[in-house]
This record gives C-alpha cells, sequence and structure tokens, in this order.
C-alpha cells in the first residue's frame, strides 16, 4: 500500500491526506502493530456523517463508532500513537486502548481540555506520556504570545490532577513538586475554555453629537441681561496706577 511504512512493530502512514484510517491498514497491520505514526493527514469528524449516525443510533439503539479513528479499534495490542498535524478537535473519540502509554496530539484543533482528559482516563488507563502542544487547550506561546509561563503550569497542574500517573507532560518530565501541587490545587486550575471570537462589529446608531445641552439656542437668537452691578471701579484701586506719575499721564 503507498505510504505505508512497516519496521517490525512499528506502523507509520504519515502524509497521505486520508480523513479517516484505512480499514486495510487495521486489518493488515492491527494484530501486530505497537506503534502507529498518522501525522501530517486530515484525520477529523465528518459532521454531517455524525449527525446521520446519531439519529439513527437513536432510533435503533445501536453504540457505533462512527469517527475517523473507528480504524483504531483494529489496534488491540497498541502502546504508542501518534496523530500530530491533523484535524481532530473537541468531538475526538478513541477506542479502548488498555495498553496505550503514548499518546501525543500535537499541533489539532483541540480547546475543551477537561472534556479530553475525562475522555482518556477512561479509554486510556495505562497513559503514562501525553503532548498537547499547539492546541488551544494547551496554553503556551505556540498557541497565542498573550499566554506566560504562568498560564503553562496552571494547565500542567490541572492536567496531572485528571491523569494522575502521567510521567512525561508534552515536553517536559512530570516532577514530584508538579504531583504533589496537582493533589493539592489541581482540581482549582481548570482551564476555561475560549469562547468562539466572531467576526461581526456591532455599530451602534449613527448620533449627531454635540458638546452642548440639548436645550442650547440657535446661533442667531441672542438675548442680553441689563441689569445693575454693585461695584463701581475706581482708578486709584489699580495696582499699575501705582507707577505713573503725574507728568506720565
Amino acid at each position: 500500500m503507498a505510504g505505508l511504512v512497516v519496521s517490525g512493530t512499528q506502523v507509520s502512514y504519515i502524509g497521505q491526506d486520508c480523513r479517516e484510517i484505512p480499514e486495510h491498514l487495521g486489518r493488515d497491520c492491527g494484530h501486530f502493530a505497537k506503534r502507529l505514526d498518522l501525522s501530517f493527514n486530515l484525520l477529523r469528524v465528518d459532521q454531517s456523517f455524525a449527525l446521520c449516525w446519531l439519529q439513527q443510533s437513536l432510533q435503533c439503539g445501536l453504540l457505533l463508532l462512527v469517527r475517523s479513528l473507528e480504524g483504531l479499534s483494529a489496534f488491540g495490542s497498541l502502546e504508542e500513537l501518534i496523530l500530530d498535524n491533523n484535524l481532530l478537535g473537541d468531538d475526538l473519540v478513541l477506542p479502548g486502548l488498555p495498553r496505550l502509554h503514548t499518546l501525543t496530539l500535537n499541533k489539532n484543533q483541540i480547546t475543551d481540555l477537561e472534556y479530553l482528559l475525562d475522555h482518556l482516563a477512561e479509554v486510556t488507563p495505562a497513559l503514562e506520556y501525553l503532548s498537547l502542544l499547539g492546541n488551544v487547550a494547551c496554553p503556551n506561546e505556540l498557541v497565542s504570545l498573550e499566554k506566560d509561563e504562568e498560564d503553562y503550569k496552571r494547565y500542567r497542574c490541572f492536567v496531572l490532577h485528571k491523569l494522575p500517573n502521567l510521567k512525561f507532560l508534552d515536553a517536559r518530565k512530570v516532577t514530584k513538586q508538579e504531583r504533589e501541587e496537582a493533589l493539592v490545587r489541581g482540581a482549582f486550575m481548570k482551564v476555561v475554555k475560549p469562547k468562539p471570537s466572531s467576526d461581526r462589529v456591532v455599530v451602534s446608531p449613527k448620533s449627531h453629537y454635540t458638546p452642548l445641552p440639548s436645550a442650547s439656542r440657535e446661533l442667531t437668537s441672542h438675548r442680553g441681561v441689563l441689569g445693575k452691578c454693585r461695584y463701581i471701579y475706581y482708578g486709584k484701586n489699580s495696582e499699575g496706577n501705582r507707577f505713573i506719575r503725574d507728568d506720565q499721564l
């Protein structure tokens, strides 16, 4: 099969622009593969197909995995799974992979960290190495210049709270201090899923701005004020007259 590379128990199917795992890949390699690399493909959920499946499932009581990763169910002995540089998002669903200890999902489209971690805790109980770099769910400078080291520390603390058996997270080894902090504070370090941005700009109704009160008179409407002033000016009170002599007047 074009693009397929097999070396012992390692199977690579990289850069083939596939939207789902080919059926023959699982049939031919699923029974012996321990490491599977599916990087640089187009793996994602077909939303219209998923909706159709959901309707059928509700009607027939079926529980099927009609996702782009459905083919992984044929890899029962899988220990390492590389899914970097795909189009996987928050609707990611993995089959049960009880032996999987390494999973990399770098540079995908995952934003909901809590959902992902809860799902991984259920389907990958032996997971020890996880990498999410390049996803919005992993707050660092790779995805946003507004994120800093403190954001990333909180993220690590929350991940370790959800997956306490991890030994490596992203490119760093989990330290004893991080593990202890996750036990104490991890539950309070939840990273909020960002709200989708909208490109629409709300334009307020046009209004004519004037600094004058609304009751101001027209420019041509003049009014005078006539009255008496109690103050009378005498020249001698002028400070300037103190320095003027009579012959200068």
